[in-house]
């Protein structure tokens, strides 16, 4: 069996455009009516639903690589690298602010050329220790074969499944210096056709120990960006990638061991994006209904503990709200957060969820729609071995 990357015109990537042409006709006009429609918010708005939606990238692109950050860290470090105020800052892991970083300089930066030094940066951000986990690699470099080749595996020790093979290690350099002209480069190729084929390449490509995956996507949205002219995010490919994690590990398994044909793995990309639009309207959804809530409201009395509370709920809260979780984040005691949560449940701003006792938990009347979840039987991607 060959891999993509064994094929004797590598990397002449080549797709049905007839077969591509009305999907991606549709998905370009949706991309077009979603900017305009969130450009007609005002700025303050705008600014919220930017900041949603980076959040959940950020989330979602680590999320699919099994690792999960906390939301208000990243929320956090996202508003102080662009200014907003929130209000009761978390203090960030530096694994966070690096991949922050990475998001930020791919999104704000996009008209920047792409080259091996700003990827080497990018790399180094995600692993600011030197390790992934407990392993240290190879950060800011190129992967070499000293272990053995890079692989793409699942399954038990002794029974491991190989989903893909990288590049030797030997052809990197050549290899990335053709990607980069590539992305770089004139060739006219409509610029979101040109992001799908920018992930494909590069995460087969492979070129570090770890982190493949969300460098790839990070230059997907580089080229989304760059096909909207705009730094402002208002939707996360990620989330809907990590939503339909299988299909997406099942269509890159399928287009790596084909021959140069990407089609499939077009169509795939522009219905992914096209979805992702969809989850957009909860993105904006959220921002209005939370706005509503504080013009509707803004003449009461709240202390700061309820406000940060009130504010955290609309933010994507993780997990069910209780008095104990109320007494850490606002730093009070128990009877205080007591207090904090009678007065709500009295001005029917909060209200209890189903079941008593020690487990009474709390929300918001106000409804949020919930941000995109992995579908029900999604399974995590295959390992990695090298």
């Amino acid at each position: 069996m060959k891999f993509i990357h064994e094929q004797k015109k590598w990397p002449e990537f080549h797709w049905n455009q007839e077969r591509l042409g009305r999907q991606l006709a549709d998905v370009r006009h949706r991309q077009g009516r979603l900017i305009g429609r969130m450009e007609g918010l005002g700025f303050n708005l705008r600014t919220e639903a930017v900041l949603q939606a980076l959040t959940e990238e950020v989330l979602k692109s680590s999320e699919i690589e099994g690792e999960r950050l906390d939301r208000n860290q990243v929320r956090s470090s996202l508003a102080r690298r662009l200014g907003v105020d929130i209000g009761g800052l978390t203090r960030a892991d530096r694994s966070v602010d690096g991949v922050v970083e990475m998001m930020l300089d791919a999104t704000q930066k996009f008209e920047k050329k792409l080259t091996q030094e700003r990827l080497f940066a990018w790399h180094s951000a995600l692993f600011p220790t030197g390790r992934s986990g407990m392993t240290k690699i190879r950060v800011g470099k190129w992967r070499d074969d000293n272990d053995g080749p890079m692989q793409v595996v699942s399954g038990p020790v002794g029974k491991t499944k190989v989903h893909f093979q990288a590049p030797a290690a030997s052809r990197l350099a050549k290899e990335l210096r053709m990607f980069l002209a590539w992305l770089d480069g004139q060739e006219p190729i409509d610029a979101v056709l040109k992001a799908g084929i920018a992930h494909l390449w590069f995460v087969t490509v492979h070129p570090f120990e770890d982190g493949n995956g969300r460098i790839a996507r990070a230059i997907a949205d580089l080229a989304l960006a760059r096909s909207e002219s705009s730094p402002q995010r208002f939707y996360s490919m990620s989330a809907q990638i990590c939503a339909e994690r299988k299909a997406y590990y099942d269509i890159l398994e399928a287009t790596q061991k084909s021959d140069l044909d990407i089609t499939g793995w077009l169509e795939w990309f522009l219905g992914c994006l096209g979805r992702a639009f969809e989850g957009a309207e909860t993105i904006l959804a959220n921002v209005l209904i939370k706005a509503r809530f504080w013009e509707t409201h803004g003449a009461e009395q709240f202390n700061d503990r309820q406000r940060t509370l009130i504010n955290r709920l609309f933010d994507g809260f993780e997990g069910k709200l209780t008095s104990s979780k109320w007494a850490v984040i606002a730093k009070c005691s128990q009877d205080t957060a007591a207090r904090d949560i009678d007065d709500l449940l009295r001005r029917k701003i909060l209200t209890k969820n189903p079941g008593g006792g020690r487990s009474t938990s709390y929300s918001l009347k106000a409804k949020i729609k919930s941000a995109a979840e992995p579908a029900p039987g999604a399974q995590a991607g295959p390992g990695r071995k090298k």
